[in-house]
């Protein structure tokens, strides 16, 4: 599993979360304040200089009022994976 700032689903991510932004009307200082954080934050992951976590994407998600599964669901995974056998 690659760990870049830009592979292809990281990208998106990324696009993603700016036409969301874009969509509710919210400039990126706009959205820093809400989420408690340097305007530098925002600018930072949409330009891809930075990963978020789970828990800032969660976070972002929610400011912005968009459900975190509609974003999730337009992100493939890699890879399928398989279900895992339990040991007898």
């Amino acid at each position: 599993m690659q760990k870049s700032l830009r592979t292809p689903r990281q990208v998106l991510l990324q696009s993603l979360l700016i036409e969301a932004r874009k969509a509710t009307g919210l400039t990126q200082a706009e959205l820093a304040e809400v989420l408690g954080k340097p305007q530098s934050f925002v600018a930072k992951y949409e330009n891809g200089e930075r990963r978020i976590d789970v828990i800032e994407f969660v976070d972002i998600a929610s400011a912005l009022g968009v459900p975190v599964a509609d974003i999730l669901a337009k992100i493939q995974p890699a890879v399928v994976a398989k279900p895992l056998r339990r040991a007898k």
